[in-house]
């Protein structure tokens, strides 16, 4: 009896894993053997323009069907990458059209279970994936390299809210019945929230900042301690692993703006910061480190 549970979780899993980001039907997850759907053609181009690749990325497609988004990233703008999909015959299909495409040279195409894949090497990220399975994939992703772009067709991540979300019609969907497609774009943020610190020389002596940042995957808030008081941050804006912010502050009494911009890299951020007043107008550069999480 223990062995047949384990067979039939295992067969639930491979049907989740089997959705593919060239080949889905939210109404036939329920079985591992479906006959595939592929994803509009259109539709792989636009996810491909959103995510902006290029040659120097590295794609990897979670669930990849007949190899399409990969293949297409290679002709079309030389990206290199592989593809994962739970299915042998989807797989040698996919290896068969990329070398009929001329990109074999570029791609692969593996037999895998993507929640035991490697995403370590992407700077993008493709997925047709079930709700539950974005949720699944979630963490491993929030912990990927700043700046990795990941592309979901039709499916969110719930209330990690995309940095871009476009909707299509697609004559192709469902078989050629045509129908509505939403793309969703992420870009992973770096982990910046926390308390920091830094010193900017001004008027012949160091004056000290601090930050305490609050975050919520790629939106940030929070407020600075400068001048002696506290001041809340204007447009704090993390996108990947660049962070800028505003305040204004006084500086020996008199009001000052502040605009910083900065790399987060680990817990130390270091970029520049322009000041302008009535009686200061000049260009830092600045480092911060973190100080608490």
């Amino acid at each position: 009896m223990q062995q047949m549970l384990k067979v039939a979780g295992a067969m639930a899993r491979a049907a989740a894993v089997l959705i593919s980001a060239g080949t889905f039907s939210p109404a036939q997850a329920q079985s591992p053997r479906v006959p595939y759907v592929p994803t509009p053609q259109e539709v792989v181009e636009r996810m491909l323009e959103i995510a902006k690749v290029t040659p120097n990325d590295y794609l990897i497609d979670l669930g990849s069907g007949d190899g399409r988004i990969v293949i297409t990233a290679a002709k079309k703008y030389g990206t290199r990458g592989f593809g994962v999909d739970i299915n042998p015959e989807r797989i040698r299909e996919a290896n068969e059209n990329a070398k009929r495409a001329g990109v074999a040279d570029k791609v692969a195409f593996y037999q895998r279970d993507l929640f035991e894949t490697d995403l370590s090497e992407a700077t993008v990220i493709t997925m047709y994936l079930l709700p539950r399975v974005n949720m699944e994939l979630r963490p491993r992703l929030l912990d990927l390299k700043p700046g990795t772009r990941i592309v979901s067709h039709d499916f969110s991540m719930e209330d990690w809210k995309p940095d871009a979300h476009v909707q299509m019609e697609a004559k192709e969907k469902y078989g050629g019945s045509g129908g509505q497609s939403d793309i969703y774009f992420w870009v992973i943020p770096a982990k910046a929230g926390g308390t920091w610190q830094w010193e900017l020389p001004l008027a012949g002596k160091p004056r000290p900042y601090q930050i305490a940042l609050s975050q919520k995957f790629q939106a940030v808030s929070g407020s600075v301690r400068a001048g002696g008081r506290d001041t809340p941050l204007q447009n704090p804006r993390l996108r990947g692993d660049q962070l800028s912010f505003a305040f204004t502050a006084p500086v020996d009494g008199t009001p000052v703006k502040h605009e910083f911009s900065g790399t987060v890299d680990g817990d130390s951020i270091s970029g520049t910061a322009r000041l302008s007043g009535a009686k200061i107008q000049s260009q830092h550069e600045w480092s911060a480190r973190r100080t608490a999480r």
